[in-house]
């Protein structure tokens, strides 16, 4: 009886999951948006807790849209966690889900898509603020092709929650994690949270951070997030064009915000 039902529903995660629409009414109707989130950090925790949940109030802050947040495509292949995920919000991170839920009649959908992927949590440690920006231009070919409205979204206190063993390039650990990334498309990060006990100092649990998210315009208030005209098949100009106003927005974002969260003032983004 188990199986003919999730056999049939086997292709939801590309069609935009089960989300609990009930929680997450909409009130009037809205474009769509492609929220490009940046740092990924260790375990993507403050964009999981951010649009996945309601314990930052999402559908209070932005009545009407309802949230989606892309992720590993084997997460739904191991029964159970597919479906709680599933009820979150998330989708498989391919072109499927995208061109669905951009493509959705009524608008009012937020796809997030965290940019860095597992080659940024190589460098997430505290008070690290390295991006990994260039050759990622996936999400500006998606924004472009469907008309979404890009907005860039910074956590700050994201990479503050995990401590990894020193990692630094050109040492064996950074080549043999390097490896495994073009291997099998994912790695081995050797990381450490806050301890349960107080002589315990080894835990996967994060530390005590508040992880702020900033958008470049809380996606509803002024000033306008990046109007973005629909072009089915963008040149490679054109995709550059707004790659470039995309750099530019998130580093004024984190500049406006960055002392709000005790980033020293001399601390700058720093682009790879």
């Amino acid at each position: 009886m188990f199986v003919v039902p999730e056999h049939l529903l086997c292709s939801r995660p590309e069609v935009g999951t089960r989300i609990l629409s009930w929680s997450r009414l909409p009130s009037w109707t809205l474009p769509d948006y492609l929220a490009a989130y940046r740092p990924h950090g260790v375990m993507g925790i403050g964009t999981v807790t951010n649009l996945c949940t309601e314990g930052t109030g999402f559908s209070s802050i932005f009545p009407g849209i309802h949230p989606h947040l892309m992720t590993l495509n084997v997460f739904f292949q191991v029964p159970f966690i597919r479906d709680y995920i599933m009820l979150g919000g998330l989708v498989s991170a391919d072109k499927e889900s995208a061109a669905h839920i951009l493509s959705r009649e009524g608008g009012s959908n937020l796809l997030s898509i965290v940019v860095g992927d597992i080659q940024e949590s190589l460098d997430a440690r505290p008070g690290a603020y390295k991006l990994v920006l260039w050759n990622h231009k996936g999400f500006i070919m998606l924004a472009l092709m469907h008309g979404a409205a890009l907005v860039p979204i910074f956590s700050f206190g994201e990479n503050d929650m995990f401590d990894q063993i020193e990692n630094f390039l050109g040492s064996w650990l950074h080549w043999f994690q390097e490896q495994i990334l073009k291997i099998v498309g994912a790695s081995i990060l050797h990381f450490s949270g806050r301890g349960v006990l107080q002589f315990l100092s080894y835990s996967l649990l994060p530390a005590h951070q508040h992880c702020g998210y900033e958008t470049l315009n809380k996606l509803l208030k002024l000033p306008e997030p990046i109007e973005v005209q629909k072009i089915p098949h963008p040149s490679k100009e054109e995709v550059d064009r707004l790659y470039q106003r995309y750099m530019k927005e998130l580093e004024n974002l984190f500049e406006a915000h960055k002392l709000k969260y005790n980033v020293p003032r001399d601390q700058h983004l720093e682009f790879c």
